[in-house]
């Protein structure tokens, strides 16, 4: 998650203001003073009336005396009458208050944020103020955009940060205080757009974006139900940080929780399990007895059987589970009864290519991916009923046996959803095959 409230939150914010300090400018119409840096025109011209008590004021402020700087404060806002002087009647305004809001807050980010709307009238002044220097407006008008985020106005706040950058204000934190605003201020898929922006910006300078930028990005897509988007940003995780648990969190996320888990059959279901398996990442018991009772289900006893050998030998399916061992023993007996070689000679004289899908079914299962790539060709061939499916199987094939073109072009054919979707996890995968550790 990106935060926006952290240990360093004060220290980041004061930094920005305690270097406004303006020196007092000496009076460079004094007599005598016939010198070319007496001579030279001040940066700021004070009046006599402006500069007694600002000579006060300053002096107050880097000893840190309140009590006595704010008469001060008050005495040179009330003489103030040029552009110069409001400029130095602001500064020294906005140094005391943040000076007391820090003093205040007793170095608690949270406190100083909820009272830190006392910044605003002096940052506002001086951000119209023609003498304030370009760069302190850009950074002004950022540190207005942090006030109006930390009032709950992201709408606001968005405003300031756009203006900031338009500014040339750089900061480490501007474009994520830009994706922040934007998604509170309703623009999900805006805020998302600009966040991918902020990570091929990184990789463009040789960096690598932290996971996290990732995960909120997900997070705020899910929550808003821009689904295409969420499917998008799950594979830019898995690409960008192929680990089992990731490829476990991207898999449960799109296919196992939320709308997408109810419409997705059964035979879609292993299909996503047969992705969590080739990215070594069923977690548990639960996974592998799931995965290997819906491959029984649906005709594939020897990927069952394959499935709690699995589950037994990485200690996640224990020797005396009783439902294991129950659906082990029907697997297996189920296996048996298969003759391959008989299921290749009525799928080579069927009319259609039904039988030879269901024959390269069977390969797959058995994980013998060259005999099921050369069955799924034959149904392609002669024609199927759902050849989506048999794509999304002929491609599941050729990944596992490692041929990503080809994984890849047949990945390309599966055209509608939710097989689309899962062709395209398993592409991306397909394309990674970055080596990972077991979930769980």
């Amino acid at each position: 998650m990106i935060g926006f409230y952290n240990a360093a939150r004060l220290a980041v914010l004061m930094a920005s203001v305690s270097g406004l300090a303006v020196a007092v400018p000496a009076d460079a119409q004094k007599k005598g003073k016939d010198t070319p840096a007496a001579n030279a025109a001040p940066a700021i011209k004070l009046s006599n009336e402006v500069r007694a008590p600002a000579i006060k004021a300053q002096a107050a402020l880097q000893a840190k005396d309140l009590a006595a700087a704010e008469p001060a404060i008050v005495a040179v806002e009330a003489a103030a009458k040029t552009d110069d002087e409001n400029y130095f009647a602001k500064s020294l305004r906005l140094q005391f208050e943040s000076q007391k809001l820090t003093a205040s807050a007793a170095g608690d980010p949270a406190a100083f944020a909820r009272g830190e709307r006392v910044l605003a009238a002096p940052l506002d002044a001086l951000i119209a103020n023609p003498k304030t220097p370009r760069a302190d407006v850009a950074r002004f008008v950022n540190l207005r955009g942090k006030i109006e985020q930390d009032s709950g106005k992201p709408k606001e706040a968005l405003a300031f940060y756009l203006q900031a950058r338009d500014l040339g204000f750089q900061a480490a934190d501007l474009g994520l205080s830009i994706v922040k605003a934007m998604i509170d201020s309703g623009d999900v898929a805006g805020g998302a757009g600009e966040l991918k922006k902020l990570i091929t910006a990184e990789e463009a300078a040789g960096r690598k974006a932290p996971e996290s930028w990732y995960r909120y990005g997900i997070a705020k897509l899910n929550g808003a139900k821009l689904r295409p988007q969420v499917i998008e940003w799950l594979q830019y995780l898995a690409v960008a940080y192929p680990t089992a648990k990731n490829w476990r969190d991207v898999i449960i996320t799109y296919g196992f929780e939320g709308t997408t888990a109810s419409r997705l059959d059964k035979r879609q279901r292993v299909d996503l399990f047969r992705l969590l398996r080739a990215a070594n990442a069923l977690a548990d018991q639960a996974d592998f007895s799931e995965y290997a009772q819906s491959a029984y289900d649906i005709g594939l006893p020897n990927e069952a059987v394959a499935l709690i050998k699995e589950g037994r030998a990485s200690g996640k399916i224990p020797a005396t589970s009783a439902s294991a061992n129950q659906l082990f023993a029907d697997s297996a007996k189920a296996a048996a009864a298969e003759s391959f070689t008989s299921l290749e000679k009525q799928a080579a004289a069927s009319k259609n290519g039904e039988l030879a899908a269901q024959t390269g079914d069977a390969y797959l299962g058995s994980s013998n991916f060259a005999k099921a790539i050369e069955l799924y060709t034959v149904a392609l061939a002669k024609g199927v009923t759902k050849p989506d499916e048999v794509n999304t199987h002929i491609g599941i094939a050729q990944a596992l046996a490692g041929d990503k073109a080809a994984a890849k072009a047949s990945f390309a054919k599966v055209t509608a959803a939710p097989r689309s979707e899962i062709a395209s996890f398993w592409s991306v995968w397909s394309e990674s095959r970055a080596p990972a550790t077991p979930a769980g």
